[in-house]
């Protein structure tokens, strides 16, 4: 708890309280902030209240950051697995039947025990026993981490999951963009024009006219060029193939020049360097 107040000084505010008392001074603010009736079925069990005006996602991850490791007790739900690794113990051969009561395989080694396999001592969930936690404590194994965590999280008179912190910004607009395309899809398809897909029916609509003045060979100017490419379709085939016989001959020319260049002033290097040689 002090490292946690440490770490959220001047940035947030940790409040613990009897819950009795907790629950009677919100429903004292209840009349004036009705939305302060959602927290009342979260203050149960071993609770309290931190107060920020700061990002809450930082304040969650400096919380869950400050643990502290702790050696398993007999009785304690493990919040986690517990595993014993393989390795040399360092004990003496008369503790070999302590191990071999839990089903740990050892073997005698330089004189001390060696774990010869790695093994799951206590499952997740379950509670450790008294055999359990001796064996821990001898080896020197502290498998837990003891801190708080949050909750809910409560803001603008709402109260969520602390989950919802970890949507990425890349999530919401995946699934904003997917909403959009789902409401365009339906819009379309029900003739029915929304704001998303009212662009998409503009070119549609667009494309059925062009349709239409060609069927009816009715002309306007954006569509001139459409209806001569469509008539003489030889003209632009010919004209394409001198298009980029151009372009490739005006590519050339200034590799050709540079190569004449480079030749040019290679002679001229090697009359200097001749005759220089001789005067």
């Amino acid at each position: 708890m002090h490292e946690i107040r440490h770490s959220l000084r001047g940035d947030a505010v940790v409040l613990m309280g009897k819950n009795t008392m907790v629950r009677r001074a919100l429903k004292g603010f209840v009349a004036d902030n009705p939305e302060y009736e959602r927290l009342l079925p979260h203050v149960k069990g071993n609770v309290g209240f931190i107060f920020t005006n700061g990002d809450l996602k930082t304040t969650r991850d400096r919380i869950l950051a400050n643990r502290v490791a702790a050696p398993a007790r007999a009785g304690a739900v493990a919040p986690g697995d517990v595993y014993i690794p393989a390795g040399n113990t360092g004990m003496e051969p008369g503790k070999t039947s302590f191990f071999q009561a839990l089903g740990v395989p050892t073997k005698i080694a330089r004189g001390t025990i060696e774990i010869t396999t790695d093994l799951k001592l206590v499952e997740a969930g379950a509670k450790v026993g008294a055999s359990e936690a001796t064996l821990l404590n001898m080896l020197n194994i502290s498998p837990f981490t003891y801190g708080m965590k949050v909750q809910q999280v409560y803001e603008d008179g709402q109260a969520f999951s602390p989950d919802v912190l970890d949507i990425e910004e890349s999530q919401l607009l995946k699934a904003l963009s997917s909403a959009i395309a789902t409401i365009t899809t339906i819009s379309l398809a029900a003739n029915y024009p929304t704001l998303p897909s009212i662009i998409h029916s503009l070119v549609n609509g667009y494309k059925k006219l062009i349709a239409v003045a060609l069927g009816i060979d009715y002309s306007w100017e954006s569509i001139d060029e459409l209806k001569d490419r469509i008539e003489n379709p030889d003209k632009y085939a010919a004209a394409a193939p001198a298009a980029a016989a151009a372009t490739s001959t005006d590519d050339a020319a200034p590799a050709a020049a540079k190569e004449e260049e480079v030749e040019e002033a290679k002679e001229e290097s090697e009359d200097e360097g001749f005759g220089g040689l001789f005067d």
